[in-house]
């Protein structure tokens, strides 16, 4: 075009009608084509015969057609063609290089695992589980290998292996002993990490007979209803099927609907099986297991085991389950990758992660030293708590104990998730239970703010402890610190007391500086320059413990007083008649010396008065966004502090604070 610019535009799928080569479009050089998954239907260079049919689909000859590749660039014959795709395929005619060209860049699963875009992939054989039988386990390494019956063509001589291998994977008692060891597997995993999984069967026969045995197992995962049910299988059949087949067939509604459930990590549906579907562009981010129980070899098998990469929460991995001896077409998928500049191994054995999990408790038990923990596990439940406390209190004695502590068994957990039914994992269960239990108190005392929620905190952990320490009163912070929940004030001189008198020093220290630093918080909603005075002596005291200049009874005495002038505090605004507003803003215009100096209290005291005032009759909901109303408010402010004469080179600051705590308020009266 004369003017220049650039044109997008899209392009279907095409092929010639007659001949085996297409027009040509155009032939010009800057015509760019992107093909987005690259891999799947961008190929075919070279010849093929296929069955000629007429309008009913009857078979009336034989013709030669090619692929997309070639019609593509018969039609743009000068184009550039870029290819993106996250599964490359190498093989004779369809290979993705060859295709495309060499690799402009490789983003690969080690590397997203790196960034933090998709989670470490695990991999667990449970062939010896589930026995294959010698004949079984040949035509799996053969599938592809032709059969030794010469009068066979290579589709009918596949389909004779395929059928063969079907009818040994799907015998009635390798289906049964697969239904129960799935049953117990999933259920162990969901223990420790609640989440999504997924079964990949060899047919859509198999399928169905594999669902009826695990419901014959567990009848309440079952359910006719689309809307519930913990188990379905996600398949379409014909009517020729017969019956124990079409009542699992799904419509494209239908299966839109699975999805949705399926993603919502908070539906019961939980566990579905499928043969083809939902294998590639799928996505639930919770799914955490994936069984495998066909054969599967190249980006098909890579796309596969990516169904169970997505981050989600404190998802520690995605775990590959093998039922069918897979492990040698994974490494050579998976060596593709590599071969391609790709980095390191996506996926990791089990074993990985049980010899990981070995090293943190070796970690995690050394951090007791001279601490009788073990004492725990032959203990009642009383003892146990009492020993949970004691345990609290010695890790919250040690250098920096506390946030070492929380981050070595944060890893633990997550190797114990991967880990979870391998014999030495169950053996370390109780161990970990105790760890566990611990961590769990520890993190409900994060004052910080910037630490997870509880529950992301328990997510991994959260049926792993000791049941009798999961009620409402373990996490609760009196009872977690072992003393009487109070029925009047968290400051009073009896609780303060009560507090300074408990045996474990450290665990006091953390409750106190946890409900001073809750009440100081609910304070900053209503008092900004108060709540912020407050917090710095709070951080001032913790950071001497902290550099060891004060023992952990001498600040629990330094928090106390602190915790006295709070209540002091508290008692301010009747003394000097104002509400809780406009003593707000006594605190502002009275923070600096020259202006108590020169104003005097009664003066101070009228001027915040004034200004609640002014505040109230501008805040509006929204005039914290209106830049109108906003510079209205922030002129009147500063003709207030001229007309009581709050000293000029303070205004500026005044001014700033003022309109930061009206902020506060303006959303308090909008409520």
């Amino acid at each position: 075009m004369n003017s220049g610019g650039v044109i997008f535009t899209t392009i279907q799928k095409f092929q010639p009608e007659e001949s085996n080569v297409y027009e040509t479009l155009s032939t010009r050089e800057n015509i760019i084509v992107i093909a987005d998954e690259a891999h799947r239907t961008q190929y075919g260079f070279s010849a093929k015969t296929v069955d000629d049919k007429d309008e009913q689909g009857n078979v009336v000859g034989k013709k030669i057609v090619y692929g997309f590749a070639k019609y593509m660039r018969d039609a743009l014959p000068n184009a550039t063609y870029l290819g993106f795709t996250g599964t490359p395929i190498e093989s004779t005619d369809v290979n993705t290089p060859a295709v495309f060209g060499n690799y402009v860049d490789i983003y690969d699963i080690a590397q997203a695992v790196e960034d933090g875009a998709t989670v470490r992939i695990f991999y667990e054989s449970r062939l010896a589980k589930v026995k294959l039988t010698d004949e079984g386990k040949e035509l799996v390494e053969e599938l592809d290998d032709e059969l030794d019956q010469e009068d066979l063509t290579s589709t009918q001589k596949a389909k004779s292996k395929w059928t063969q291998l079907e009818a040994l994977i799907g015998g009635k008692q390798r289906i049964q002993n697969i239904a129960t060891d799935i049953v117990d597997h999933f259920t162990q995993r969901q223990e420790v990490f609640q989440g999504k999984g997924m079964i990949v069967s060899m047919s859509r026969r198999i399928a169905a007979e594999l669902y009826n045995a695990i419901v014959a197992i567990k009848p309440e995962w079952h359910s006719d209803d689309l809307k519930k049910g913990k188990i379905k299988v996600i398949m379409t059949s014909a009517s020729s099927d017969g019956p124990e087949l079409s009542k699992f067939h799904t419509t494209k509604e239908q299966r839109r609907l699975l999805a949705e459930r399926m993603k919502d990590p908070n539906d019961e549906l939980e566990l579905v099986i499928v043969r083809d579907m939902w294998l590639t562009g799928f996505d639930a981010p919770s799914m955490h297991t994936l069984y495998i129980d066909k054969p599967m070899k190249g980006h098909n098998l890579m796309q596969a085991i990516a169904r169970v990469n997505r981050v989600y929460k404190d998802k520690p991995g995605g775990l590959v389950v093998d039922y069918l001896g897979i492990a040698s077409d994974l490494k050579k998928a998976l060596a593709f990758y590599s071969d391609a500049g790709g980095k390191g191994d996506p996926a990791v054995a089990q074993e990985q992660a049980v010899a990981l999990m070995l090293e943190k408790i070796e970690v995690v038990s050394n951090m007791y030293y001279g601490f009788p923990y073990e004492d725990y596990f032959n203990a009642d439940t009383s003892r146990k708590l009492s020993l949970i406390l004691a345990a609290e209190d010695h890790i919250l004695g040690l250098e920096d104990g506390k946030k070492r502590y929380i981050d070595e068994v944060t890893a633990l957990s997550k190797a114990f998730a991967i880990a979870i039914l391998h014999d030495q994992a169950m053996d370390s269960k109780d161990e970990i239970s105790f760890f566990q239990a611990v961590k769990a108190r520890l993190a409900k005392f994060d004052t910080t703010g910037s630490g997870k929620t509880d529950e992301e905190i328990e997510t991994t952990i959260r049926q792993v402890i000791d049941q009798a320490l999961v009620s409402d009163q373990v996490i609760d912070v009196y009872d977690a610190a072992g003393i009487k929940k109070p029925d009047i004030s968290i400051l009073s001189d009896e609780f303060l007391m009560e507090l300074k008198g408990m045996q474990h020093k450290n665990v006091a220290l953390e409750v106190l500086k946890k409900l001073l630093n809750d009440e100081i918080k609910s304070r900053s909603k209503s008092n900004m320059v108060q709540s912020k005075k407050l917090l710095e002596m709070l951080e001032q005291s913790i950071n001497r413990y902290h550099n060891k200049i004060l023992t952990a009874a001498e600040v629990i005495d330094e928090l106390i007083r602190l915790s006295k002038d709070i209540v002091e505090m508290d008692s301010e605004p009747k003394k000097l008649g104002l509400s809780e507003y406009e003593y707000a803003f006594y605190t502002v215009v009275s923070n600096n010396e020259s202006a108590k100096e020169l104003l005097q209290q009664e003066k101070l005291r009228e001027l915040a008065v004034e200004l609640t005032n002014i505040i109230k009759q501008n805040a509006t909901i929204d005039w914290n966004i209106k830049e109108s109303v906003r510079a209205k408010l922030k002129v009147a402010v500063k003709r207030l502090l001229r007309k009581y004469g709050y000293p000029p080179d303070m205004q500026l600051l005044a001014t700033e604070t003022i309109l930061k705590q009206a902020e506060m308020l303006a959303k308090e009266l909008s409520k």
